[in-house]
């Protein structure tokens, strides 16, 4: 009787009922879950946590906030963390309080952290002192850039603040300003839905700051091309197997003066195997590179890197810095193409190879070596400067670069970046990371400056670092560049990859973040 009176009485309110009068036991059981789970639902707002640049006041993205349990929050692009896990609500919470290239007071146990009440609806700001030069803005690609702000109804700048075109990772970007909007390029790309995405290059456009596009200071609108189902699609239609990268993105007319958006290629097996090198030209009707032209997969000489322009004696050439420039080719269709044309900074003989033998080096009658373009002639490199070095063929102070630590005189090896004319310093700036840093072996980024394109590249001042953390492949964005070039903008690839780091960063990992730096800083003054 009792059983039949626990089930009668929700069936005369409308429950679904049994033959012979029962309401059922499944939908009595979904209402008691129902109610149990509407009882210890959070029916309150999170607590804020809003970390900030000290000097600026700004949020600081890529913030840890790390419990004593160790529960991990990361600050998203504005700098805040919401919190509203049942076990810390009501609570005084102690946070360890990290971030690569910013720092929070220490205690007298060595502790860098503080003690927060974790109230309901509750508000709090960790001002940290800027260690780096350069000040982290915000994140570019990704999902949940504004994860934390969308949360708590913070304002967000971004029109896809939490998630665009399904992408969660992307890896080393090209960008350049073509028919009157940035153009954007990308390597493998990660996808929401599963563990592989694409390997067939990502790409995106976005409105120029004086057409409408954000302030470069705050965000960029990322309009990317997509697949049937949403998805970034692959922008490089080419065939064969293995990964599809592009690099050297650059601007030039044709013969008809048409401007055309070209880039190089490369189809690899894997990281250092190479299947096929060649050139690709942009498909404005299409929407994708074609190939139109390959090349050897081994030559030195080649476009590569970022690429920028450069007026010399009436011509205007195209450089491809990797970081060094050490090739050039005149800035139209014709010569991009051929090879023959392209021309390599150099201390061989003109027509040397450093595959073919032991390369002659081009010396006066002095016995000095002469560094120059030269057509149809190998580059020397930082790599392959050293490989003369440890031969005997060259001595040590005969390098021409040899990048040093303002600081300390020791010398930097130059891994990958960018070299861009800046109007302010009146100078060619280089944004670089360093190969085999003191906190990561590719986590520490360099600003360098020099009279000409080439160099020689002689001093060098550390402006961002990262503890066992990677940021690779930055390049300088000078289309985004303010206050007559004081203010410039640098992106790169934020990744656990080549790092002495097993715990990828939530969210952060993988992706592009953006940074800005002011030449103004008397810190940032090289001797000549």
């Amino acid at each position: 009787m009792p059983a039949r009176l626990l089930f009668t009485a929700p069936a005369r309110r409308g429950f679904p009922r049994f033959p012979g009068g029962l309401a059922s036991p499944a939908a009595v059981l979904l209402v008691l879950l129902t109610c149990a789970a509407a009882a210890a639902a959070p029916t309150t707002a999170p607590f804020a946590i809003r970390a900030v640049d000290e000097a600026t006041g700004r949020g600081v993205p890529l913030v840890e906030l790390r419990t004593t349990s160790n529960v991990s929050f990361w600050t998203d692009s504005n700098g805040l963390v919401a919190i509203f896990d049942p076990g810390l609500m009501n609570q005084r919470v102690y946070f360890h309080v990290f971030s690569h290239g910013y720092e929070y007071p220490a205690d007298g146990f060595g502790f860098r952290g503080t003690v927060l009440e974790v109230k309901p609806g509750g508000r709090a700001t960790l001002p940290l002192k800027r260690i780096n030069i350069a000040q982290r803005l915000y994140r570019i690609t990704g999902e949940g850039i504004y994860h934390d702000s969308v949360i708590l109804g913070h304002p967000v700048p971004s029109a896809a603040p939490v998630l665009n075109a399904q992408v969660t990772g992307q890896d080393s970007v090209q960008a350049a300003v073509y028919r009157g909007r940035i153009w954007w390029f990308w390597g493998d790309t990660n996808r929401l839905s599963y563990p592989l995405g694409h390997f067939g290059t990502a790409g995106a456009t976005s409105d120029l700051p004086s057409a409408g596009g954000l302030d470069p200071s705050v965000g960029v609108n990322l309009n990317y091309f997509t697949d049937e189902r949403g998805f970034s699609r692959p922008m490089c239609d080419l065939p064969g197997d293995g990964m599809k990268w592009i690099d050297g993105l650059m601007v030039v007319p044709d013969e008809t003066g048409r401007q055309r958006l070209l880039a190089a290629y490369a189809r690899m097996k894997s990281l250092d195997k190479c299947l096929e090198r060649g050139l690709m030209v942009f498909d404005d009707d299409a929407g994708r590179f074609r190939r139109v032209a390959q090349f050897p997969v081994d030559t030195l000489l080649r476009p590569c890197g970022q690429a920028f322009t450069v007026q010399e004696q009436g011509e205007t050439y195209v450089y491809f810095a990797t970081a060094l420039p050490v090739v050039r080719v005149k800035a139209d269709f014709r010569s991009v193409t051929d090879l023959g044309l392209y021309e390599g900074f150099t201390c061989l003989k003109p027509g040397s190879r450093f595959d073919a033998g032991a390369p002659a080096l081009d010396r006066d009658a002095a016995g000095r070596l002469v560094w120059a373009w030269k057509r149809a002639t190998d580059p020397t490199g930082q790599a392959q400067q050293q490989q003369l070095i440890s031969s005997g063929a060259m001595k040590p102070e005969e390098a021409w670069f040899a990048v040093r630590d303002v600081v300390s005189a020791r010398p930097v090896r130059i891994h990958n970046g960018s070299v861009r004319y800046n109007a302010f310093r009146k100078r060619y700036v280089m944004i670089a990371t360093e190969e085999g840093g003191a906190s990561s072996f590719l986590g520490e980024v360099w600003y360098s400056e020099a009279q000409r394109p080439e160099g020689p590249w002689k001093w060098a001042r550390k402006i961002l670092t990262h503890d066992r953390y990677s940021f690779y492949n930055p390049v300088h964005h000078a289309f985004f560049d303010q206050q007559g070039g004081r203010v410039i903008y640098f992106e790169g690839t934020y990744s656990h990859t080549f790092s002495r780091q097993d715990q990828p960063t939530p969210r952060y990992d993988y992706n592009q973040i953006m940074y800005s730096l002011d030449l103004a800083d008397p810190r940032l003054a090289l001797p000549e």
